[in-house]
Order: C-alpha cells, then sequence, then structure tokens
C-alpha cells in the first residue's frame, strides 16, 4: 500500500511513526489522530495524484497548512485509513501584479511571507494574525481567516479574487481570475473559501494588494466599560472612517496575564483599568498626518469622558510592544492553565449587552470564573475565554465547560450572532454549530457536501460531521 502511494507523486513521503507526529496532533495538544502517511507534495500534480490514490483505494484526505488552526479541523480521524496532505512544500509566489493590485501564490505560502512579497512592490497585504508567521494561505482561506483589520479590509474571503482547487476527484478547478466583476455562474470560489477542507484542497489563490500605508499610529487607551469602548468605537468610525485600521478590546485580566507570562514586557499605562483598547489609526500622507488623527480622537474621547488613560506609540519598537500586549493573550492563557474558550460573533450595537449579561450568567455556575475577553470590537468578533481562579481544581472547572458553553452560546443565539466567528467548526464546535442551524441549512449544507464529494472522502468528520 505504502508503496503504491510512493510511486503516485514525487514530493515527500512521511511514514515513520516519530515523523508523522507532529502532523498529528494540533496546536493546542487537544486533538490527536492517525494516518497512514503525511503526503507533502511538491507541485499541483502531486496534489492530484495524492487526490486519486486516495479515491482508487479508500482513503480519506485531510489537507493541512500550517496546523495553527484552534478548532481541530486540520488533524485525521482515529480510523487510520487518512493520509495527511500537508501544503507547506507547495510554497511558492507565482506572480505579483502591482497594477492590478493582486498577487498570485501556492496555497503553502506562509502568510508573512506574502505580506512581504507585498512590501516588496511597495504594496499592503492587511491579513494580519498572530500565528502569521506560520499560518498559510491555504488555511487561511479554508478557515475564513479574520485577524486584526477585519475592520478596514474584510477577512479572507474579502480579500480572495480567485483559487486553484483539486476536487474530490482529483480534478484541478482552475479559478485563478483576478478580476473584481465576473457574473459569470455560481461563485465557486465562495464554496471552497470557509470550506475547511471538506470539499477540496485549495492549492492557488489570487489574493487582493492594496496602496501601502505610510504610518500606522498605534494607541493603548484604559476605559471603564465596554460601553464606553462601544461610544469610543463609534467616535472613531464617524470621524475618521477608513484611516480606522484596528479597534481591538482587552479584559485587564488578559493583560494581566500577559505580563505575568511575559516578563520582559511592561504595562505602559500608569492607571489600573478593567478594560483596555488597541487602536490603530492608518495613514497614506505621512506620520504627522497619521499621529495628529490619533490625537485629535483622543482628546475627543476624554473630552467626553470615555477614556481615563492613553498611551501612544512613538516608534516602530513601541507600536510592536503594544501589539504584542494583545497578540500574546492567548498563549498567556494557555500558559496560565486550562481554558474554556469561544470564537463568537455578534453584531456591533449588541456587544455591550451581550458582554454584561454574558459575564453575569457565567458567574452565576462558576463564581470564581476569570474573564479573559478580548478581540475585534470593531466587527463583533470575540475572544470570550474563560480561565479558573488561582489555584483552584481544574478538573472541576473544566467540568463545568458544557454549562459554561450552553450559557455562552444560547446567549449569542440571543443577541444574532454566530457561535464560530473566525477559527472554524473543525471538531470543537461541529456538532453545537448544528444544534443552532435550522433544518433548510443543514439540508442546504449536506446537497452541498454530497455534490462535490460523494464518496466522503474529503477531511471527514469536520465541519458537518
Amino acid at each position: 500500500m505504502i508503496e503504491s502511494l510512493r510511486a503516485a507523486f514525487s514530493g515527500r513521503l512521511l511514514t515513520d511513526q516519530v515523523d508523522m507526529a507532529p502532523f498529528l496532533i494540533d496546536w493546542r495538544k487537544t486533538w490527536r489522530g492517525t494516518a497512514l502517511a503525511v503526503a507533502q507534495p511538491d507541485t499541483v500534480g502531486d496534489v492530484v495524484n495524492v487526490v486519486r490514490w486516495c479515491v482508487d483505494n479508500d482513503y480519506s484526505v485531510v489537507p493541512q497548512g500550517g496546523n495553527t488552526g484552534q478548532s481541530g479541523g486540520s488533524v485525521p480521524e482515529a480510523t487510520g485509513r487518512n493520509i495527511l496532505l500537508s501544503l507547506t512544500r507547495l510554497n511558492r509566489i507565482r506572480n505579483v501584479d502591482p497594477v492590478n493590485n493582486s498577487i498570485t501564490v501556492d496555497a503553502g505560502c506562509i502568510l508573512q511571507t506574502v505580506q512581504d512579497a507585498a512590501a516588496a512592490v511597495d504594496r499592503y497585504f492587511p491579513l494580519s494574525l498572530g500565528a502569521q508567521g506560520s499560518c498559510t494561505i491555504g488555511g487561511n482561506l479554508a478557515t475564513n481567516a479574520g485577524g486584526t483589520a477585519v475592520l478596514r479590509y474584510g477577512n479572507a474571503r474579502d480579500l480572495c479574487l480567485g483559487l486553484e482547487v483539486v476536487t474530490a476527484q482529483g480534478d484541478i478547478w482552475d479559478g485563478l481570475k483576478g478580476l473584481r466583476k465576473d457574473n459569470s455562474g455560481y461563485d465557486l470560489r465562495d464554496l471552497f473559501i470557509g470550506s475547511e477542507g471538506t470539499l477540496g484542497v485549495i492549492t492557488g489563490a489570487v489574493l487582493k494588494l492594496f496602496p501601502r500605508p505610510v504610518a500606522k499610529i498605534v494607541a493603548l487607551v484604559a476605559v471603564s466599560s465596554p460601553g464606553d469602548a462601544m461610544r469610543l468605537f463609534d467616535l472613531a468610525r464617524d470621524q475618521y472612517g477608513t484611516a480606522l485600521t484596528a479597534f481591538e478590546l482587552i479584559s485587564d485580566i488578559g493583560i494581566g496575564l500577559v505580563l505575568k507570562h511575559f516578563q520582559a514586557m511592561r504595562q505602559p499605562l500608569a492607571t489600573p483599568s478593567p478594560w483596555y483598547l488597541l487602536v490603530e489609526f492608518s495613514d497614506h500622507q505621512s506620520d504627522e498626518a497619521g499621529g495628529a488623527a490619533m490625537q485629535a480622537f483622543l482628546e475627543r474621547g476624554l473630552a467626553a469622558g470615555l477614556l481615563q488613560d492613553a498611551i501612544v506609540a512613538g516608534s516602530l519598537a513601541q507600536s510592536a510592544a503594544l501589539w504584542a500586549l494583545r497578540e500574546n493573550v492567548s498563549e498567556a492563557q494557555g500558559t496560565e492553565g486550562k481554558a474554556i474558550k469561544h470564537d463568537i460573533a455578534v453584531p456591533i450595537s449588541e456587544i455591550s449587552a451581550f458582554l454584561d449579561k454574558g459575564l453575569a450568567a457565567v458567574k452565576l455556575v462558576y463564581p470564581e470564573v476569570r474573564p479573559v475577553i478580548f478581540g475585534h470590537l470593531g466587527d463583533g468578533n470575540l475572544h470570550y475565554n474563560f480561565s479558573s481562579a488561582e489555584g483552584a481544581d481544574q478538573s472541576a472547572f473544566i467540568g463545568e465547560q458544557g454549562n459554561i458553553n450552553r450559557i455562552v452560546h444560547d446567549l449569542v443565539r440571543a443577541h444574532g450572532g454566530t457561535i464560530s466567528a473566525e477559527h472554524g467548526l473543525g471538531v470543537l464546535r461541529r456538532d453545537e454549530a448544528r444544534e443552532y442551524r435550522s433544518n433548510v441549512e443543514q439540508r442546504l449544507m449536506q446537497a452541498i457536501k454530497t455534490a462535490l464529494d460523494p464518496q466522503g472522502i474529503m477531511n471527514p468528520g469536520k465541519l458537518l460531521g
């Protein structure tokens, strides 16, 4: 069996259990699977041959990029009848077109590499994540990743013009069009984006580029409540429009965990606060213009009584240090101990009410819970996480996960939101998502899956189950 797979393609093949182990467990060390082999193709043709081998031999295909996912979506099941298809060697920048403001890349390209390729021609690719040094474009598109710049530029779907996909039958769909307008039929691109590898294997993409900002001005702002944070957001959005590129909310406990577990970092504000905002303005004229806009925004907020303190980064290093307070919250919480995590979104107008009701409801179940809440306030996406009290019984805390999940997700639905905003369903939220879908929605999704993957070989057990 292994010999025939080895003969099917010219890339790298791992069969030793020690070599395969890093590919068969997720980043959070929560899910572990098994596979006959890990295939690492070098070309799209290799991907075709691996998929066709799986079709002929009744094996499943589990596509994987940088394996940085949060929901177990790129880890195989424990059946053993899987081929883990790692796309990290499929990593070419195929074409950069600054006139069309587009870049064509292999799916295995690291996000940071794409950002750098855009910068080399004085363009900007705005998708930005904490894992951008290791996550891949294919994974970003398969999960419709969001990140910190959604407020201004949209999520991965909004940044993609076209795709190349190897279908579940081992055919190549070439949809690598650099077009902004194309009404020539069903939008196949949007079917594959966000499908978590359950419909086909994304092997290439045409992505949008933008003019490169001259300046990015970052400020850390102390606020007393989510309500004040939302009023500040309204002020910034109404007064400064597209200059506002990030508006991130962080709870004081989140900041505290970062300072505790990353001892080189320092709290830049002298006054403690229950909530903090990380605000970024971009400017296409000059540092001075961007700085003046930020200063005017903070003065208006202070005059309105909406903020208690603020600091504006005066250099790139200071900007990076402020962003590090936000980007390291998740890792700091993991170092602290077990966590109950949620990747939710509600309409922006519902955020304040949701936060007030949600915290009160969860504390009724687990009074000593520590809310580690952070996320993209400007697009309604919050990482609504909880840690146990310091020194508390971790197993007892995790034993409340089902109850806490139900409280949070029922409240999300009541506020018109979603239980999976940017991490994907994978296996983590697969079954819960089914409970919150209508029968019509479930039936339509299942029909698409059956039509495109009739043998059910593409990433089984994920998204729909």
